[in-house]
């Protein structure tokens, strides 16, 4: 599926701000994610993250917990939704017992890292909703 569509001949694909330390992870979504129509943008700290969802207002963001720079996913998180930014986001890690901590509660979606990216590409395109409700026209 690509989430791609045209308003008076400018074309708008949707935004994906993935926030991933380990290089190899960040290589496999990016080209995962961009096969799939989306534009995507990688942060590899918390720090960078909060930086990147105020200055390339993404559509959606990927995030895993655990990451480098004294600020993990969640206080990351925290402070994106601190500067009033609406921006759904998916925490993507390889440990499942954040799901049960409140912080992790006010992301949209909480999945746990596979090999497999069936689970998180589902996931985006559900909170996404499709080609109408997402881009920066």
């Amino acid at each position: 599926m690509f989430v791609i569509w045209f308003e008076k001949g400018v074309v708008f694909m949707a935004k994906i701000l993935v926030v991933e330390d380990e290089e190899n992870v960040c290589l496999l979504y990016r080209t995962e994610l961009e096969a799939e129509g989306y534009s995507v943008v990688v942060a590899n700290d918390g720090k960078t993250a909060v930086q990147k969802a105020s200055e390339e207002e993404p559509d959606l963001i990927v995030m895993d917990i655990n990451l480098p720079e004294k600020m993990d996913g969640l206080e990351a998180m925290s402070k994106i939704h601190g500067l009033g930014k609406s921006i759904p986001i998916i925490l993507n890690t390889g440990y499942s017992q954040y799901r049960d901590n409140f912080l992790a509660w006010a992301a949209e979606d909480y999945i746990v890292k596979s090999g497999d990216l069936t689970e998180l590409k589902e996931s985006i395109t559900r909170i996404l909703g499709g080609p109408q409700r997402v881009g920066k026209p």
